[in-house]
């Protein structure tokens, strides 16, 4: 469903912002550690998560990535996606064809156009928070 760069992207994320709520930085060499990613990748997939203000990146030896505990809440699926994959997951042909829309639909269109819909809104309402609560609870891991 999404690209491995954004599972990464996304696994990353909710690594960083646990160890943030700990007041703790990561190096990059934890962060791939973490979640089973090469780290030369991790690097790159970091970079665009600097750039887009999902992280923050904190030169020096005493630096690493970070992000501010105050703002999970606000930080949703939908952010990490379009900073990694873009908009393309609700776009983009799901049999890969370079014309598809309601006009000229492949024969997937008009059944994929729901789960869409609902895939778009849990992105857009699921939080740091809510996978961090997961994971903590038990419900969920990022790591077999």
């Amino acid at each position: 469903m999404f690209s491995k760069a954004c599972e990464y992207g996304i696994k990353a994320s909710i690594f960083i912002a646990r160890e943030s709520i700990g007041g703790n930085r990561v190096n990059l060499k934890q962060i791939a550690t973490s979640i089973n990613s090469p780290e030369a990748y991790t690097a790159k997939i970091l970079q665009e998560l600097v750039k887009s203000g999902i992280i923050s990146s904190v030169k020096g030896k005493m630096g690493g990535f970070e992000m501010d505990p105050t703002t999970l809440a606000e930080v949703k699926l939908v952010h990490i996606i379009k900073a990694i994959d873009g908009d393309g997951l609700y776009h983009s042909c799901v049999l890969g064809l370079n014309e598809c829309d309601a006009a000229r639909p492949c024969a997937l269109h008009k059944r994929i156009f729901m789960v869409r819909k609902d895939l778009q809104k849990m992105l857009e309402v699921t939080s740091m928070n809510d996978l961090i609560d997961d994971i903590d609870n038990g419900l969920a891991f990022l790591k077999h």
